[in-house]
């Protein structure tokens, strides 16, 4: 089966480019607002951030953020998956996987699961191992703050998970309200970070370096100095629990909330800038690049969004509303027929979406069986494929070489779904 070739675009920053960050708009109001045509961008700011224009100006022309990437890293293309099977086990867990992340070199994968087992395996192998937790005392020593009574164990559900693109560290959040980090070449917990006020939804490491960010149902989201074991700031602004959170390089975060918006956060300066949805709650996000976003929403939609404009530049609707073929892939990667109720509107959130860096591969994780796979073109979203794979797909993560896309799935109607599924793809250079 042959599938239709994805377009290319040019990513990452150039110096001497034309295009204008709001963040970089001088203004002496906090409270501003700055019109783009009939689109315009809520920013909210600090005093602080208005001696800082100038050069944030210089550093977002010179800063390219693939910058160390060959001609033919940013020239990848999706032809089509190495295997007509698709998505295959990889690991498997006894409960809903809630999160997935790999290292920054393809070989090692890291899930979460609600029932707080962590594991750490091998992609080539499937070779597990897992991290156990510490007793009640040794997490009071690292840190921990018991909120519950006495006589209650501390609950180990777990709902995110991230790992630092070194390799060295691994953070785990989830309804204890705490962000737990594990050393990952001992499996040992080194921390337990108190600070949330409810459970811990979202987390992500800023890359090349140990700042990670999360994200709770307090509708905060906070940074923190993993290698100093040390807080470091809040950014506040949502309305409802913030849902998900990425990063890139610089010191940005982008998250998503059940208040239908998406706000990106400067941390330095405490600025934020937010967007709007059409009308549904955003479910899931990641970067594409310094100045765009993908989105994920309850009603099956897959939005692009540019900084420059309040409002998505693209809509893909419906893209996971409607169950098509009703194929499911079990654990053998064969194929089974399966009745899903179709009034069941929870099968159509994009839970997940996830982009393949330097290239224009993209793909969202729903409940309607079906991973879709969809270029990104400088101004559309483009279906490319869909994949069959059954349950809830949680969490996804490419690889960074784009040969392989890993996905965290939940149960349905099989707990052999609560697995973690790999599919193999051609991306090649041209």
């Amino acid at each position: 089966m042959k599938y239709p070739k994805g377009g290319s675009i040019k990513r990452g920053g150039k110096k001497g480019s034309n295009d204008r960050d709001p963040f970089f708009e001088q203004e002496t109001k906090k409270r501003r607002k700055v019109s783009y045509d009939d689109e315009d961008i809520e920013s909210i700011e600090s005093d602080a951030e208005e001696n800082g224009f100038a050069e944030d100006k210089r550093e977002a022309e010179d800063e390219d953020e693939f910058a160390d990437e060959t001609a033919g890293e940013k020239r990848k293309r999706v032809q089509e998956p190495l295997s007509s099977d698709g998505f295959s086990v990889i690991v498997k867990h006894r409960h809903s996987v809630v999160s997935v992340a790999l290292s920054d070199d393809d070989t090692r994968g890291f899930s979460a699961s609600k029932d707080g087992t962590i594991l750490h395996w091998d992609v080539s192998s499937g070779e597990k191992e897992i991290y156990k937790w510490p007793s009640d005392e040794t997490l009071k020593s690292h840190g921990m703050k018991v909120r519950e009574p006495r006589n209650k164990k501390h609950s180990r559900a777990t709902l995110a998970l991230a790992v630092s693109s070194d390799g060295r560290y691994l953070a785990t959040g989830g309804v204890d309200r705490h962000i737990h980090i594990w050393d990952v070449r001992t499996r040992e917990h080194v921390q337990a970070f108190p600070g949330h006020r409810n459970t811990v939804s979202c987390l992500c490491f800023r890359n090349g370096s140990t700042e990670l960010y999360s994200g709770s149902f307090d509708r905060s989201v906070k940074a923190w100095n993993v290698e100093d074991k040390a807080f470091v700031q809040d950014s506040f602004g949502h309305q409802d629990d913030v849902l998900a959170i990425d990063a890139l390089r610089k010191e940005r975060a982008i998250s998503v909330g059940r208040d239908r918006t998406m706000q990106l956060h400067k941390m330095p300066e405490q600025a934020r800038i937010m967007y709007r949805a059409p009308a549904s709650s955003l479910e899931s996000c990641c970067f594409i690049s310094d100045t765009e976003y993908l989105s994920g929403s309850d009603n099956g939609t897959v939005a692009l969004w540019g900084m420059l404009k309040k409002k998505p530049i693209f809509l893909l609707k419906n893209e996971h509303s409607l169950v098509a073929d009703g194929i499911t892939t079990n654990e053998n990667g064969d194929h089974n027929n399966v009745e899903y109720n179709n009034s069941c509107t929870a099968s159509s959130w994009v839970s997940s979406v996830a982009v393949c860096r330097g290239s224009d591969l993209a793909a969202s994780g729903a409940g309607n069986g079906f991973v879709h796979f969809m270029a990104v073109e400088a101004t559309a979203l483009r279906p490319l494929f869909k994949l069959p794979l059954s349950g809830y797909v949680n969490s996804m993560a490419f690889a960074k070489s784009g040969k392989f896309l890993i996905a965290g799935v939940g149960q349905v109607f099989d707990p052999l779904l609560s697995s973690v599924f790999l599919c193999s793809l051609f991306c090649v250079c041209v």
